[in-house]
């Protein structure tokens, strides 16, 4: 996980549209940038549902949502679709983000051990620094969290 108060890495993915982002086109808003392990999964869909019910109050907020999983575009359109998703999705099918952002790890699932995304919230301000780095998150109620963060 990167450290508070360094640079957020820039970088530039495609949306579940397609769509070309770039983390610097955000400068002046706030980021929150989370790292998923795959679409249409349980805990991945229960964050992404959060972020989406409460999508109005981070704009009011001045803050912009963006999801980040190895999914493809495709995937994530569905995945869009299938919970009416209201924010963007970004697909790095290469892991380049998910390696700059150091959230791909050695994990552990009923004792299997495989490589793979290690769910992460980061909060970046609106000069592209890292102000909060969670690498515990709880799925259930991670956006309300970084809603109390940035409020």
């Amino acid at each position: 996980m990167l450290e508070v108060g360094t640079k957020a890495p820039d970088f530039e993915l495609p949306d579940q549209n397609g769509q070309l982002h770039k983390l610097s086109d955000y400068l002046g808003r706030k980021v929150i940038l989370y790292f998923y392990p795959r679409d249409n999964t349980p805990g991945c869909s229960r964050q992404a549902s959060g972020y989406s019910e409460l999508y109005d109050q981070f704009v009011e907020q001045g803050a912009v949502i963006l999801g980040v999983s190895k999914d493809s575009v495709a995937s994530h359109k569905k995945f869009e679709e299938k919970y009416g998703l209201k924010f963007t999705l970004l697909s790095d099918t290469e892991r380049k983000v998910i390696e700059a952002y150091d959230v791909w790890k050695e994990k552990k699932n009923y004792g299997k051990v495989s490589m793979g995304v290690v769910r992460t919230t980061y909060l970046i301000d609106e000069q592209g620094i890292i102000v909060m780095a969670n690498g515990k998150v709880k799925t259930a109620d991670d956006a309300e969290k970084m809603l109390q963060v940035i409020g």
